[in-house]
C-alpha cells in the first residue's frame, strides 16, 4: 500500500467515480490510473478517513473452516465440501471504524481473514475464469456472535450483526499479490492471537470461485472472506470474548492492515 493516496477524479475526471463502476470497466482504465500510481503521493493517510473500499457490496460470501490449523483447534473434521454462509452488507465498516459489541450478547469474537474482491460477471467458471475474475485483495475480519452462530445450525445470524464486516484498508490488485503464501495476523490491544500463513488454505479463492459460481452469478464488488486460521477468541480455554475498548488489528503482508475498536452498541 501507497504511503499516500492520489484522486483519480483529480486527474481522470470521466472515470467512474463509484469503485464497483470502477472495477466493472477496469479494462479502460487500468492502464492510465497505473501511470498515476507511479507518481507522488498529493493527500496524506492521517489526514483522512478510509471508507470500506466497496460500501455496498451485491454479496458477501464467507467461507467456514477453510484454514487447517483452526478445523485442527475447532476439534472437527476437515471438510470434504465448502461450507458457505453470507453476511448483509449493513455489516461493512471502513478499516480504522468502529466495531459494536452487541446488546444481545458478549460473545464477541475475532477472525482475520484474506478477502477476494471480483472483478468480472463469473457463472460456471472454469480455472482460468476464476483466476480472471478476481479484481483484487482485502484485508477483513470476519466478527463472529458466537452464541448466536451456534444457536442453530445455521450460521448467518451470528455472522450479520452491524459493524461485522470490516475490510480494507486498500484493494491490492491481483497482479500484485501471490495469494499462496501470505502471512495472516490478528492482534487485540497488541497481543498476536492469530498468526499463519495462506498456506494453510483448504479451498484456495479459485477454487472457491468455481465452487460458487456454480449456484449463483458472481458480479464486480462481491466479497469472498475466504476464511481464518487458529487463534479465534472461541478456541482458548476459557474463551477470549472481545470486550468494549479493545482494539483489533488484522494484517496480512502486502495488503496492509486494519484496527478497529470495540465499542458498546
Amino acid at each position: 500500500m501507497t504511503d499516500g493516496i492520489i484522486p483519480i477524479a483529480r486527474h481522470l475526471p470521466e472515470a467512474p467515480a463509484d469503485m464497483i463502476a470502477l472495477i466493472a470497466d477496469w479494462p479502460n482504465w487500468s492502464d492510465e490510473i497505473a501511470s498515476l500510481a507511479c507518481g507522488p503521493a498529493e493527500i496524506a493517510l492521517d489526514t483522512v478517513r478510509l471508507l470500506p473500499p466497496i460500501r455496498r457490496p451485491g454479496k458477501i460470501c464467507c467461507i467456514g473452516l477453510n484454514y487447517a490449523d483452526h478445523v485442527a483447534e475447532s476439534n472437527m473434521d476437515s471438510p470434504s465440501d465448502q461450507l458457505w454462509f453470507s453476511k448483509p452488507a449493513t455489516a461493512v465498516i471502513g478499516p480504522n471504524d468502529n466495531i459494536r459489541l452487541p446488546r444481545v450478547s458478549e460473545q464477541l469474537d475475532y477472525e482475520a481473514e484474506l478477502v477476494v474482491v471480483i472483478g468480472k460477471v463469473c457463472r460456471y467458471a472454469n480455472t482460468e475464469e476464476a483466476r480472471a475474475a478476481i479484481f483484487g485483495y482485502c484485508v477483513g475480519n470476519d466478527v463472529s456472535v458466537r452464541d448466536w452462530q451456534f444457536r442453530t445450525s445455521q450460521f448467518m445470524l451470528g455472522k450479520s450483526f452491524d459493524s461485522h464486516a470490516p475490510h480494507g484498508p486498500c484493494i491490492a490488485t491481483a497482479n500484485e499479490i501471490d495469494v499462496s503464501n501470505l502471512h495472516i495476523q490478528c492482534r487485540v490491544n497488541g497481543e498476536t492471537r492469530q498468526s499463519s500463513n495462506t498456506q494453510q488454505l483448504i479451498f484456495d479463492p479459485i477454487e472457491q470461485i468455481q465452487h460458487l459460481s456454480q449456484v449463483m452469478t458472481l458480479e464486480p464488488g462481491d466479497l469472498l472472506f475466504t476464511g481464518t486460521p487458529s487463534g479465534v477468541g472461541a478456541g482458548f480455554k476459557p474463551p477470549r470474548w472481545l470486550r468494549e475498548g479493545d482494539v483489533v488489528e488484522t494484517e496480512i503482508s502486502g495488503i496492509g492492515a486494519m484496527s478497529n475498536r470495540v465499542i458498546a452498541d
